[in-house]
């Protein structure tokens, strides 16, 4: 059975090849779905690839949110399709409201490119099943506008139903509230994080070696298992 992973493509979006192949490396089949086209062409799960959808005019997001292929997205996600963000990706899952909270530009006001130490939180989301939670992985982390904020109510909501699925680990980069670096709603199917899984999945790329390569083993396993 070859399941079908869906990488939509915006103008301005950067990562989709290495998302395309980080899920060939998992062993799934990469869809690559152009933000015009109004179907999700058959695929099981979607990823947003990180990059500058738009050029982030307005801000991060706030334009690809109405592109066609989004609506198709946001209904699949609403009815339980798996659906990962990574980086502009997350600032598109809030932008739709398929995540609380907002990006907001660092606090430093710098652009970040680093390997990032994350500790996982939830392991129990569509995205995070191949990890345990407290685990420590490295991830690369490329953003300006990667300061995760939102009110103190909705803060409390995600630690108590446990939705935050990643926290930075030994330096908050960009100030995110509760050095939050990733949330999933409730149904555990939709995550966004800020740090690129994509960059870490083969052995001689980064410090985290392959330590990314559990987002989309993960879902493979879910989709297989269902």
């Amino acid at each position: 059975m070859t399941v079908r992973i869906g990488v939509v493509t915006f103008p301005g979006t950067l990562d989709d090849r290495d998302t395309q192949r980080a899920v060939r490396i998992a062993g799934a089949e990469p869809v690559p779905l152009w933000h015009r086209d109004k179907d999700l062409k058959q695929a099981e799960a979607i990823v947003l690839p990180g990059g500058f959808s738009y050029g982030d005019y307005l801000r991060a997001g706030a334009i690809s949110r109405f592109s066609p292929v989004m609506e198709a997205v946001v209904a699949a996600a609403r009815d339980g399709m798996p659906v990962l963000g990574i980086c502009n990706g997350f600032q598109l899952l809030t932008e739709t409201h398929l995540l609380p909270g907002a990006m907001l530009r660092n606090n430093h006001l710098h652009f970040v490119c680093r390997d990032q130490k994350l500790r996982v939180e939830n392991a129990g989301t569509a995205w995070t099943a191949d990890y345990t939670a407290g685990q420590e992985i490295s991830i690369p982390l490329k953003n300006i506008d990667g300061r995760y904020v939102a009110d103190e109510r909705t803060l409390d909501e995600l630690e108590a139903e446990g939705r935050v699925a990643f926290r930075y680990a030994g330096w908050n980069p960009n100030g995110s509230l509760r050095d939050i670096a990733g949330i999933a709603n409730a149904a555990g199917n939709v995550v966004g994080l800020m740090p690129h899984p994509e960059h870490a999945v083969e052995p001689l790329i980064g410090t985290g070696g392959t330590d990314g390569l559990g987002f989309f083993t993960s879902i493979l396993r879910k989709l297989v298992n269902v």
